[in-house]
């Protein structure tokens, strides 16, 4: 099988190493790729968002199988002039990737399949949002309505804060804030059968302990021994086949990776968001414990043939991965500083390049995902840091909890 994988991130590197060890694939480029990546596959300079370039590509190297890995590519209908070239893609639709592109369209959908989440308003200016904070109450939750790279989301007990993200973001959904702990479930579908992934938990803020601003991530980790035995069962019938049955019925089925970001409530497990793709850092933990061939479960569901895939299988032990993160992440990070022992194995390139000189320097917020296994979640973790621990980037910021309080059994339900 001939693979084309679109994207240059973390979650990209990921997904080429699983993509790359499939026996089936025969051979694989990236585009527009990072030096990670340039490990396994042959790296094109395309644009990742232009439609018609991507598809050309994919029509130039006879691909048999397109993977878009971020969503800017599938919120701009790359996916669809993939598919128009007779090429299987893995990825929703423009139409179907709305359900990450736009909250208000994602709640809309929730509301008509009648699936469990937070009571929330679509607010245009201020004196809404300001309206709609007083409705539901401290913690304020305020969410960028558009694309915001995992970043649009403001969580805080201090209104004048919650109002100043409204105002910065223009169009926002204000929403019920949720308790309990977070999990993300990746679910591969061909728009009607469902193959879920396994669960895994990861860290939205920058500091130990879950302090400090929200970011994209900055780590995660695989299985989660304290959920609930049926959490992914429940899922799937409380929430993935209603919301994939509307997106029929709307006529914009959605194949491709849902992801659902959930809160374990009190009340149940409700949806915190959709995305459209598979996340970043979970990718990395997941696929790490992947035992069945990547690209054949992928192909399978580019092609509408997912119900006739076997089950999946999966690695025994735990995965744990540590985001290791620019000076200065997540504002405006510092860029150029040169990165030492990112090229072992298990080391993820998120926000790398090379230089003149061909030294390997850092390119965006988070630079690496150093991910690793073990036979359980404590050796996991002890592996992890170990090889963070032999990275050198000056002023690099990372959390040296990740996965901690499930090793200590102080999550709770």
């Amino acid at each position: 099988m001939r693979v084309l994988l679109i994207g240059s991130g973390g979650r990209e590197h990921a997904l080429a190493v699983g993509l790359s060890a499939d026996p089936s694939v025969d051979y694989l480029a990236a585009a527009p790729g990072n030096p990670g990546i340039a490990q396994l596959a042959e790296l094109h300079d395309v644009k990742a968002t232009d439609p018609s370039a991507v598809a050309a590509l994919a029509v130039e190297l006879s691909a048999d199988l397109v993977v878009i890995g971020p969503e800017a590519p599938l919120v701009a209908g790359v996916a669809d002039a993939v598919r128009a070239k007779g090429i299987a893609c893995f990825g929703p639709s423009a139409a179907a990737a709305r359900l990450e592109g736009s909250k208000a369209f994602a709640n809309e959908v929730m509301a008509a399949a009648g699936v469990p989440t937070a009571r929330s308003f679509d607010c245009s200016s201020v004196a809404e949002a300001k309206a709609a904070l007083e409705e539901l109450g401290s913690p304020y939750v305020v969410k960028n309505d558009g694309l915001a790279a995992g970043k649009g989301v403001v969580v805080t007990d201090d209104l004048d804060e919650a109002l100043i993200h409204a105002e910065a973001c223009g169009k926002v959904v204000i929403e019920e804030f949720l308790p309990g702990p977070e999990v993300s479930l990746f679910v591969v579908t061909d728009g009607a059968a469902v193959a879920p992934l396994m669960p895994a938990q990861d860290f939205k803020r920058l500091l130990d302990g879950d302090e400090g601003p929200n970011t994209g991530g900055m780590g995660a980790y695989a299985p989660l021994d304290w959920a609930p035995a049926d959490l992914t069962e429940r899922v799937l019938r409380e929430t993935v086949e209603p919301t994939l049955a509307e997106m029929r019925k709307r006529g914009t089925p959605f194949a491709g990776l849902l992801y659902v970001g959930l809160a374990l409530t009190p009340d149940g497990p409700k949806v915190i968001e959709f995305n459209a793709r598979f996340g970043d850092p979970e990718t990395q933990v997941v696929l790490a414990l992947l035992e069945t061939p990547l690209a054949g479960l992928l192909h399978a569901a580019a092609t509408g043939t997912l119900a006739e895939h076997a089950p999946l299988t999966w690695k025994p032990g735990s995965a744990v991965t540590v985001v290791v993160a620019s000076h200065n992440y997540p504002g405006v990070p510092r860029t150029g500083d040169v990165i030492e022992g990112a090229e072992r194995p298990g080391v993820i390139h998120a926000g790398t390049a090379r230089d003149a000189d061909g030294a390997l320097v850092s390119a965006g917020g988070r630079v690496l995902s150093v991910t690793a296994s073990g036979s359980d979640l404590a050796g996991a973790r002890e592996a992890a840091y170990a090889l963070v621990d032999g990275i050198r980037l000056d002023g690099a910021q990372y959390r040296t909890d990740i996965g901690l309080k499930a090793v200590r059994g102080e999550i709770t339900l």
